[in-house]
Parts: structure tokens; sequence; C-alpha cells
């Protein structure tokens, strides 16, 4: 049976971490802080469990193989060995470390699954927040292991501010971190994969410096300057009831921002299942079979080939798909 399923996200309690996933979005947990929230996501060690209709309580990755990935996921979603995407809303309440991940050649070869390419949307963002976009100059690899070992790397990165409603791509390569009094959502390959080189002289919950991976961070970093990184999408189009924007669209996923105020007619098609990120709500999702209320924080899965739905009332949410 296809529907559009709630989903139950896991958790990550990183030391970067803050408050705002638990008090403003309505994830229900113990830890004191809630760095991630993981709204789609499968994977061996973190899994999506289905939260409404009758395979409530199974994970995404259950339900995927007894329904068939060519069905659930799509002609596009399907092309993949494995579930393409993962997707998060992040809260920095400090800064994250300096990082960058590998494509997809480097990852298989290394670490046995996908490279990563990500995009940012900026829900929320302290005034003078910034983040880190790759380098300001060109430098060699041999300078970028000199500053990273004598701790002059951020003397060369490049930093952009950024505010409510800005998009940020970051391909494979390039160096980056989010800034602290950043919130954001981030759609990226279905990858963990990250080669830290610097993290602020930090310690770790047992009270040790965190690892850094400077070998493999050379092997895989773009020393060339990066294309302009902070952009707001494209209008698509503004109806009478919603506006539509194209936030990205990469080789691996496009992703849409919906401004809702009224009434928004969707459809889940053959080609690939839809991922949906409440931003705004409350509104209503209703479909020929039954209906459900968004809330903020809130994360649907739609099968492919599901057909027609709505989205109905006052409210912003972002949908990918591949």
């Amino acid at each position: 049976m296809i529907y559009p399923m709630k989903l139950t996200a896991p958790l990550k309690d990183y030391i970067w971490g803050g408050t705002r996933l638990k008090t403003e979005y309505g994830k229900k947990t113990s830890l004191a802080k809630v760095a991630e929230s993981w709204e789609l996501a499968c994977r061996k060690d973190e899994q999506s469990i289905i939260a409404s209709g009758p395979d409530r309580g199974m994970t995404l990755e259950a339900y995927i193989a007894r329904e068939g990935a060519n069905i659930v996921l799509g002609s596009h979603g399907s092309r993949y060995s494995y579930f393409p995407l993962l997707v998060k809303l992040i809260d920095a309440h400090d800064d994250l470390s300096v990082q960058v991940h590998p494509n997809d050649a480097y990852a298989f070869a290394h670490e046995g699954e996908y490279g990563k390419t990500e995009m940012w949307y900026i829900i929320d963002a302290e005034p003078g927040a910034e983040l880190i976009h790759g380098f300001r100059k060109s430098i060699t690899r041999e300078e970028c292991r000199r500053r990273i070992e004598d701790g002059s790397l951020m003397e060369v990165v490049k930093r952009e501010k950024v505010k409510a409603g800005d998009v940020v791509v970051i391909p494979s390569g390039t160096l980056h971190a989010v800034g602290k009094g950043v919130f954001l959502a981030e759609i990226q390959q279905n990858s963990d994969t990250t080669y830290r080189v610097h993290d602020y002289g930090r310690l770790d919950w047992d009270g040790r410096p965190r690892e850094l991976h400077i070998d493999k961070a050379l092997d895989v970093l773009s020393f060339e300057l990066p294309e302009l990184a902070v952009g707001q999408g494209i209008v698509l189009g503004i109806f009478a009831e919603y506006s539509l924007t194209i936030a990205s669209r990469t080789e691996f996923f496009s992703v849409y921002h919906f401004a809702v105020q009224g009434r928004c007619h969707l459809q889940a098609t053959k080609v690939s299942f839809q991922s949906i990120v409440v931003l705004q709500g409350p509104m209503e999702l209703s479909w020929a079979g039954g209906k459900e209320i968004l809330e903020r924080g809130d994360s649907y899965f739609i099968p492919a080939g599901f057909g027609d739905y709505l989205v109905r009332g006052e409210g912003a949410f972002l949908l990918t798909e591949v």
C-alpha cells in the first residue's frame, strides 16, 4: 500500500547543537541538546520510522524493501544502489567544524558509500551569522597542509553572511562550515563521510580533542576559488494561493520551496518519491483516502506514483525529489 507517511526522525546531540529542535520544532527527546534531526534517513545505523497509517512502527527502509524500490522510489530513485538521500534539520548553536566531503569515486573506494554533495536552505539566522564556503584565494595543497598544522587555515577561508531564505550549494570537494546562530535544512546525498580539518580546539564529550582527517581531506579538497555560494533560488511561479521557488537543482536532487496561503495541488509521479519537510504550519495534507495535519518540523514521505494530493492552509515547506 502506498500513501503519504509521516516519519519520526533520529536525533543527534553533537556538542555544537542547541535546543530549538525541541522547543520550536516539536522533537520529543530526553537529550539536552539536539544538533540534528534526520528527517529522511535510510542508513544502517539510523532509520526513519513510519509514524502514521497501516505501516506505523516500520522503518522506511523495511517498507521500501517490502513494496519494491522500483515502485516506491520511482524510475529516478531506483537507479541508485541504495537509498539516495539524507535530509536533515540542523541547529548550529555553536560553530560547526571546518570540513570537506569526497565525491562518489573517492568515497566508494575509501569509505564504501556515496560521496556527498549537499545544499542548505537557511530557515533562520541570527544577525551577522556566517558560513564558510571555500577559500578566499587560490592556495596549493602544500600551503593548505601547513595552515591546517600551524593553525592559520582560518586566515584564508571565505566567509559569507546569511539570512533566512538563502540557499547554498556545497559540491563535494568544497571546504565549508556552518557558523553559530544558523538554523537550516540540509538536503544531501546519503552519506555520513566527513573529513574534518579544523575544530577550534574543542574537546568531545570525553574531554579529548576531536579527530582531524588531514590526509583524506587534502586528497579531495578543491583549492580553486568557489563559485558564488549564497543565492535565493529561482521563483518558478507566484500563483493565487501559493508561491513556488526552485531552491536547488543538482545532478543528485531537486529542492523546491512552497509558501502556501490557501491551497496547493501536488502530484507524485512514477519518476520519483517526494520528501516534504514542514517549515511553517499548521496546514492540511489531503488525498482521496485521507488527510493529515502538517505541523512545523513534520516530515512526510510520498511514494513515487502516489498521484494527486493537496496542501491547504498557511505555511511553508520544502519538497525534494531525485
